[in-house]
């Protein structure tokens, strides 16, 4: 099966991570499905590259996509939209994770920003923004970029 070069396990990416910083670079986070790659996300990835030197993103798997967008998502498998995101210029490397938030990756990784775009200021990103700045790190939510949306796109499609 083919997958991106730049798809890490979490333990990969921790040790890159350190060297990186290690090195001066400054790390950019963020985390999506992913599911159907339009230029929204294009556009806000290129803005989100802007902000540091290395640009990681968190891919939720196709279980956590199922639980928060229904039985008929993802259109596309956790390793093809790994092998997409992955293969954007500008995207470092990916990490596919479980579950509805990625915590787990940002006390891992405590990246130096922390990006979120299109999102409004829920319960689970005031608490991922209260743990990045306990750190030092930075949180930065990016505008939207109106009348792109995957779900959007699928429903454009299901009507002809």
């Amino acid at each position: 099966m083919d997958r991106s070069e730049n798809l890490r396990t979490l333990e990969e990416l921790e040790d890159i991570v350190e060297n990186l910083k290690n090195k001066g670079k400054k790390i950019v986070f963020t985390n999506g499905c992913f599911d159907v790659l339009h230029k929204g996300h294009v556009k806000i990835l290129k803005q989100m590259k802007e902000l540091g030197d290395v640009l990681i993103i968190a891919l939720n798997s196709d279980k956590s996509v199922r639980e928060f967008k229904g039985e008929d998502r993802p259109i596309n498998n956790e390793i093809d939209r790994a092998f997409v995101v992955g293969e954007l210029k500008g995207v470092d490397y990916v990490v596919i994770f479980e579950g509805d938030n990625p915590m787990n990756i940002l006390k891992t990784l405590k990246p130096d920003v922390v990006a979120k775009g299109g999102a409004g200021l829920d319960d689970r990103i005031n608490t991922e923004r209260k743990f990045v700045e306990s750190y030092g790190g930075v949180f930065r939510l990016l505008p939207f970029i109106e009348g792109y949306s995957s779900t959007h796109v699928i429903d454009r499609i299901k009507s002809g």
